[in-house]
């Protein structure tokens, strides 16, 4: 059985130097390549203002994700790190040079 979790993540803006924050986790596990049906999903209050650029990019808007949880927050982090457990994580439109250190 090879686990492995199909992650996608939503941000402010595309520059965590300048304080962009990810608004959106979305994850489905895949059991040898074939979708299992489990998934993880959830909005996060960015607490900052979406840049224009990226709204139209994912439509998310700042009134989707006022008033949701933060990423700090134990219901989101303790929730997602349940769902990945050990698995490697394979990251929509990331460098295939990224590697998750265990």
């Amino acid at each position: 059985m090879a686990r492995e979790i199909v992650l996608d993540t939503e941000t402010t803006g595309l520059d965590p130097r300048s304080g962009h924050r990810l608004i959106e986790i979305a994850c489905v596990e895949l059991d040898d390549l074939a979708p299992t049906g489990r998934h993880f999903h959830c909005y996060i209050d960015p607490q900052r203002d979406i840049d224009p650029e990226a709204e139209r990019v994912h439509g998310i808007t700042a009134g989707d994700a006022r008033r949701k949880a933060r990423f700090a927050d134990a219901e989101v982090v303790e929730a997602f790190l349940a769902f990945i457990e050990d698995a490697p994580l394979v990251a929509h439109n990331a460098p295939s040079t990224v590697v998750r250190q265990p």
